[in-house]
């Protein structure tokens, strides 16, 4: 029996129902009967021809338990349907249903922040510093010996909705008093915010005894975005060589310690120590023994079908048995771009945070990262152009790293706009740029230069959130008038080097994703 991921909702949906579906598709080649159950009209794992029986039922611990009854199933594989599923796999094992794969006690262990923890410790792996409070002192008294910026988030909720960055003591107070329903059987969990670092996504797959990494993928946008929001490249496009070996190890000592059966995601966070890459620390972020919501990027990209093999993982056929013993590092550059709604919302800022916004993913394929990013941005309906004028504004820590990126859109031939402040960062870097007003300055100002149809793209990263602030009206003006806007550094950074390539090639190479894999071997 195979739980689906129930009604759609903003963080769970087409990613989960293509696990659901693999395992299905699985159990048919091994000549195993399978029984879907799930309650979304709107998914291939409810088509009457997916599964050899499907429940239209709601994934509740009652209605399982009476289909189980009714169908005495060999087991249960809940690592596919994302976290609803899991949410039952006590309560099933405890009613005496067969829990292949993992094992919930691992889920678990996982999901427990005090087993975790010691999970952590005893393999020698780094965790930002964290704590739970039930109440206001409590969390104070945390975020006080953990140090400010903290991230902080409710411990039951998915797609990391009410979870807020707090910057000093009264946001803090704010949130545990008015955002959240804070009790002892529901804690908030604190997090140390990691400021500038890289995230990375890992999404592996295990037998027990032999452990393949996936792909890793490297978050453009820096940690702190969620995760279903965030772009990424498959493979790395920044990451050294020894950083990329670091987390690899981390990830096979943390599958033999949780005896994952089945698939694995883990996300991890680099952090510089200084100004180089060649000195970080990595840190583990979360780990999700299940499918997650990049194994469907992961497996186009790389051509290997990660839910298939995990769910004949959990039939009983090893690795070795199908033959898959060998991880998969692509040649070609792979990047999953997201999807928003902000042109359904006007007035909304646009602002990433850490509570997902996204509805849906795009993906673009190419032999380098500028290229493959250019294509996922076009994918998303991004107008690439290729000249006219770009207004830049960053907060005032990144300044510095913008300076040589503005450099080339000059030399690509691009005109500058910028408020005073940004402006004067530039002109001290001989960098020519007009100067235009801030929006409580007058006319013109940026919001005229839109609605005349003046600028064509906008790198704007935050000092203020909300759509009262002069940065929010920006952010909200750009999407009116659908003028591209990018509000993190690496993505400013990212975006001037396919603005590049662009400019270099008129018309995109477009190419068939067989032919791509057949490079591979």
């Amino acid at each position: 029996m195979i739980l689906g991921g129930g009604p759609n909702r903003i963080g769970q949906g087409i990613e989960f129902d293509y696990c659901c579906c693999q395992a299905s598709f699985a159990m048919r080649e091994l000549g195993i009967e399978s029984i879907m159950v799930n309650s979304n009209p709107e998914t291939v794992s409810t088509d009457y021809d997916t599964s050899d029986v499907l429940f239209f039922e709601p994934l509740t611990t009652e209605d399982v338990l009476n289909i189980c009854d009714r169908m005495q199933p060999d087991g249960v594989i809940v690592q596919f349907g994302g976290q609803t599923p899991l949410n039952l796999a006590k309560g099933l094992e405890a009613a005496g249903v067969p829990i292949v794969g993992t094992s919930p006690s691992m889920i678990d262990a996982a999901e427990d922040r005090e087993k975790f923890v010691q999970i952590l410790q005893k393999l020698g792996l780094e965790q930002p510093p964290n704590g739970s409070a039930s109440d206001v002192e409590g969390a104070r008294v945390i975020a006080a010996r953990i140090g400010y910026p903290i991230l902080v988030r409710p411990s039951y909720v998915l797609g990391g909705r009410a979870m807020e960055l707090c910057y000093e003591e009264s946001q803090l107070i704010r949130y545990m008093t008015e955002a959240v329903d804070v009790s002892p059987d529901h804690p908030v969990l604190i997090d140390k915010f990691l400021e500038d670092a890289i995230e990375v996504d890992v999404d592996a797959i295990s037998d027990g005894e032999t452990t393949l990494v996936g792909g890793v993928m490297e978050h453009i946008e820096e940690a702190g975005v969620h995760s279903g929001d965030s772009a990424c490249a498959l493979p790395p496009y920044s990451l050294p060589q020894p950083v990329i070996d670091e987390i690899k190890q981390a990830t096979y000592a943390l599958a033999r310690e949780l005896e994952v059966r089945g698939l694995m995601n883990i996300q991890f966070a680099v952090k510089k120590d200084d100004s180089r890459i060649s000195k970080h620390t990595v840190y583990i972020l979360e780990v999700n023994p299940r499918a997650s919501r990049t194994s469907p990027f992961v497996s186009k990209a790389t051509g290997l079908s990660l839910a298939r093999m995990a769910a004949k993982i959990m039939a009983g056929v090893t690795l070795a048995e199908q033959r898959q013993t060998r991880e998969v590092w692509p040649t070609h550059t792979s990047v999953k771009e997201s999807v928003f709604p902000f042109n359904r919302f006007a007035g909304v800022d646009i602002i990433l945070g850490p509570e997902m916004k996204s509805t849906g993913e795009v993906m673009g394929i190419d032999r380098d990262f500028p290229a493959a990013f250019a294509k996922s941005q076009i994918a998303a309906g991004t107008d690439m152009v290729r000249e006219g004028r770009v207004f830049i504004s960053m907060a005032g820590r990144h300044k510095e790293p913008m300076i040589e990126p503005v450099r080339q859109l000059k030399a690509m031939g691009f005109k500058i706009l910028s408020t005073s402040g940004t402006a004067g960062a530039l002109k001290r870097a001989g960098i020519d740029v007009d100067v235009v007003k801030k929006v409580q300055e007058g006319r013109p100002n940026l919001l005229d230069y839109m609605a005349n149809g003046d600028v064509q793209f906008i790198f704007n990263t935050p000092s203020g959130k909300g759509s009262r602030t002069d940065e929010g009206r920006i952010r909200a003006a750009a999407v009116l008038y659908g003028v591209p806007c990018v509000t993190t550094l690496p993505g400013c950074l990212a975006m001037v080097r396919a603005i590049e390539y662009m400019q270099k090639h008129s018309q995109p190479q477009v190419r068939a994703l067989q032919d791509w894999m057949s490079e591979m071997g």
